[in-house]
């Protein structure tokens, strides 16, 4: 077994953490820009640059109640000893990222960090370190947290986000029926409007999760606590995500936006509003969601409001199937590399 420094294993996990946060990037953020560049409202280029700016915006000032409910999934006393569980975890995510950029299958990078943690977690201490949220639901005054609190956000935000996609759409189609074909250039316009608050609120979710983990990491080092994560924590990880989101997941791009359903102007301007809207609505509650599950869920939704036979549900499927296998996946993948570890460090 190989001793290792304390502060050097920080550091590892940190930088690890920075990893996830750059192939959440490639894998997440692509779906950010997907239909903006698909509709023609933005080249490739301003829209990759729109969206690193604003999301880096959002991991910045965009809150920490994500990171607070991320953080508290651990449900272990702050020791040195959890830095391996971090580390096993952040590896079994980046692992599973990675195959599914390299597939361009719009998976959860949300989904990969929680199966981590969870892989990690039982095999180095047991489920019932796990922060499951199962019993508070349950008490004289529910509440959600934990586990729960992650999987039921999971579940409800794909499903906001159609659904409001779907009565936008529909809306939007009565009130424009005799609208000239000019119209798409104000349309076209307000995507960038658009664009920037699914961004911003994307980056406000996403790069918390791995700020809760830094800082979770940190605290287990130096046995100080804080009420909030500190700004160089989500500058860094906004950072980060920002060059992650400038190389971009083209191929990721490629599915959302052509192979589910034709996007047209008005079709990505109510996606991206709805979406945005409720990404904003899952940060202010603290709950980690999936901006791939959300935006897919738009699509679907302009989709069916629109002309539900041109939805292309066979891809539906295969995402679907996808995220199933996503969480149990990256836990097996950190449940080995822990065991590993454990051998090594």
């Amino acid at each position: 077994m190989v001793t290792v420094n304390l502060y050097i294993l920080l550091i590892i996990v940190i930088l690890t953490a920075l990893i996830f946060t750059l192939t959440n990037g490639l894998n997440d953020a692509s779906s950010v820009v997907a239909t903006f560049i698909t509709s023609g409202a933005a080249s490739p280029a301003q829209a990759i640059i729109l969206a690193s700016f604003f999301g880096l915006l959002g991991a910045i000032i965009g809150g920490s109640a994500v990171a607070n409910t991320v953080s508290k999934i651990v449900n272990l006393p702050p020791s040195p000893f959890i830095l391996k569980i971090l580390l096993s975890s952040m590896i079994g995510a980046i692992t599973w990222n990675l195959i599914t950029w390299h597939f361009g299958l719009p998976s959860s990078s949300t989904h990969a960090l929680v199966g981590g943690l969870v892989g990690s977690v039982w095999i180095s201490s047991g489920a019932n370190h796990i922060l499951w949220g199962w019993n508070e639901l349950f008490t004289k005054a529910p509440h959600l947290v934990g586990i729960m609190k992650i999987i039921i956000g999971l579940i409800i935000s794909p499903i906001a986000g159609f659904t409001a996609a779907y009565l936008l759409q529909v809306i939007s189609k009565i009130i424009l029926k005799n609208s000239k074909y000019e119209l798409n250039k104000t349309i076209n316009k307000l995507q960038w409007i658009m664009s920037s608050l699914l961004a911003y609120s994307h980056g406000a979710n996403d790069a918390q999760k791995v700020v809760g983990i830094i800082t979770l990491a940190i605290t287990c080092v130096n046995h100080v606590s804080f009420n909030t994560p500190p700004l160089w924590i989500r500058i860094i990880s906004g950072l980060t995500m920002f060059v992650g989101t400038m190389f971009g997941g083209w191929s990721i791009m490629k599915t959302l936006g052509r192979e589910i359903f034709t996007i047209r102007s008005l079709h990505s301007l109510n996606s991206q509003l709805s979406s945005g809207c409720s990404l904003i609505l899952a940060t202010t509650l603290g709950a980690p969601v999936s901006t791939t599950h959300v935006v897919v869920g738009s699509i679907m939704g302009v989709g069916a409001g629109d002309e539900y036979k041109l939805v292309n549900w066979g891809i539906a499927k295969e995402i679907l199937a996808a995220w199933l296998i996503t969480i149990p996946a990256s836990a097996l993948v950190s449940a080995a590399v822990f065991a590993l570890a454990n051998l090594v460090i």
